[in-house]
């Protein structure tokens, strides 16, 4: 497949980055018998990550802003701005687990136009353009076809101890899974919507999530044919963060359920 010159600018960024990411994951391994623990290490790897990207796409898009997991946003020429997470799934990284991703969107005006999930692991690179549909290693992906609940398999993001909507999310976790063929938590959100973009999920929910977590993973989902909405209903997922992503003939059935645990 040949991308469009703006999908190449993401393309070249995250395998730069990559090259150093595999590099640092490598050396998890090595940390994990130490005193220290390698959280401080992976906080480095996380801001040279974020590092490379930044000064890649600022390169190529001078004139574009930021909105950035660990270095401070810069406004740009305020219509257009790059939406940065260079490790999603720090928690799978810091254990060794190779389920993690960078997260790269473009947001023009209020609308996020181009989008990249990487798993420089697996060597797995989901991309899409707004109305150009939705991409596995230059292979058209597809939400999949299933019909209802009773087969699907869903992934969603469980709170951290200490979060205020524990309780909820275990009452939307018992509702769902009397319905489902099986429930997944992965811990890395933008890999989640990828993986129901590529049909391996059929549906993801999760409450809190930041705009770096999800612009990528947003437009890949409706690019993909798959729906995505706030997960109470409201206007702007990107503003709340509450998200319900899943395939079409999944998604009202999964919605109805959801929204009726309060």
């Amino acid at each position: 497949m040949i991308h469009s010159a703006l999908l190449n600018v993401m393309i070249k960024a995250a395998q730069k980055a990559a090259r150093h990411l595999r590099r640092d994951f490598g050396e998890v391994e090595n940390l994990q018998v130490s005193r220290k623990g390698p959280a401080d290490f992976v906080t480095r790897a996380d801001r040279r990550t974020e590092e490379i990207l930044h000064e890649e796409l600022k390169k190529a898009r001078p004139g574009y802003g930021f909105i950035l997991e660990e270095g401070e946003d810069e406004a740009g020429d305020g219509e257009h701005a790059w939406i940065i997470d260079p490790i999603d799934g720090t928690t799978n990284f810091i254990h060794g687990i190779p389920h993690f991703a960078m997260s790269i969107a473009l947001k023009r005006g209020r609308e996020i136009v181009a989008g990249l999930v990487y798993n420089p692991i697996s060597d797995e690179m989901f991309v899409a353009e707004k109305g150009r549909g939705a991409f596995l290693n230059n292979r058209r992906i597809r939400c999949s076809a299933r019909r209802g609940l009773r087969d699907a398999v869903i992934v969603n993001g469980c709170p951290h101890r200490g979060r205020a909507d524990l309780a909820r999310f275990r009452r939307e976790l018992a509702v769902v899974q009397e319905q489902v063929a099986g429930l997944r938590r992965f811990g890395a959100a933008s890999l989640d919507f990828a993986w129901v973009a590529a049909g391996r999920f059929d549906g993801f929910w999760e409450r809190g999530l930041k705009i770096w977590d999800i612009a990528a993973g947003v437009l890949l989902v409706r690019e993909a044919g798959g729906r995505v909405e706030d997960l109470d209903g409201g206007p702007d997922v990107l503003k709340t963060g509450n998200i319900l992503a899943a395939a079409p003939e999944v998604f009202p059935e999964l919605a109805i359920i959801l929204r009726a645990v309060k």
